[in-house]
């Protein structure tokens, strides 16, 4: 009987090692280098090589991979360890040593992600500070948008203000953030959904569909303060609205010659 519940365990656990590697979209060679194991995952998975300690705390620290879970003692598969924190990097300050902001225009957030912990790269980058009152007491960043997925309240070309935070539990589903994940910045919504451990990044824009990443993919969030809006011109929403119209109106005049 003991042998038998200790097979059931080392199933769970094989079940559970070889899902996270394809969760992740790793081949076993890809795995074993990420892990440093020799070669290839593939005996692991089969149940001919032990699971090691240390490959377990490999997959803790690299995907805060909760090592209980891992051998079925827990339904929680991510561990709220150091690497869910999404603090910034790096805080650049001025001559004064204050912190000032950074901004980060379309082209440079391509190599964001890789150079985040590279203090010499954000001396490329434009930094002043705004000496108003919302802009103190806290780090703060200036990304510029690209794509039109959050419109109709981000268009591109537009930069977002936005201000750091620690950690992804501080995130409100009635914010906007700006997500810096492992390959790409972006301008989202975040939701946590219950009884669940992915993340939910959501668009403004409904032609584009949510999707679901997991944490640890997650380098920074900056929440969104405010916004900087260029070629601003008189044309309210009802001017707008009118303009349709008077075009609605002559379109129909149009029809209606061609018909008679």
């Amino acid at each position: 009987m003991k042998n038998q519940s200790l097979n059931m365990e080392n199933d769970i656990t094989l079940k559970r090692f070889t899902d996270v590697r394809r969760e992740l979209g790793h081949t076993q060679a890809e795995f074993a280098t990420l892990l440093g194991v020799s070669n290839t995952t593939a005996d692991i998975e089969r149940g001919r090589t032990k699971l090691s300690g240390r490959v377990v705390a490999e997959l803790l620290k690299q995907f805060n991979i909760n090592p209980l879970w891992l051998f079925g003692e827990s339904e929680e598969q991510f561990l709220d360890t150091a690497k869910t924190s999404v603090i910034p990097k790096v805080v650049t300050v001025d001559s004064s040593d204050n912190d000032n902001m950074v901004l980060v225009n379309a082209k440079a957030a391509a190599g964001y992600p890789q150079n985040i912990a590279d203090t010499s790269w954000y001396e490329q980058l434009p930094a002043f500070d705004l000496p108003i009152p919302e802009f103190r007491n806290a780090t703060y960043r200036g990304f510029q948008v690209e794509g039109d997925s959050m419109l109709p309240n981000l268009h591109p070309g537009e930069w977002v203000l936005a201000r750091a935070i620690e950690h992804i539990d501080h995130v409100n589903a009635n914010k906007m953030y700006v997500v810096v994940l492992q390959d790409s910045v972006m301008v989202k919504k975040i939701e946590k959904r219950p009884n669940s451990n992915n993340i939910t990044l959501v668009s403004l824009n409904e032609t584009y569909p949510p999707y679901d990443i997991k944490p640890y993919q997650i380098q920074e969030i900056w929440e969104v303060s405010s916004k900087l809006t260029f070629n601003v011109d008189a044309t309210t929403e009802r001017g707008l609205l009118r303009q349709l119209q008077e075009s609605m109106d002559e379109l129909k005049r149009q029809v209606g010659q061609v018909k008679n």
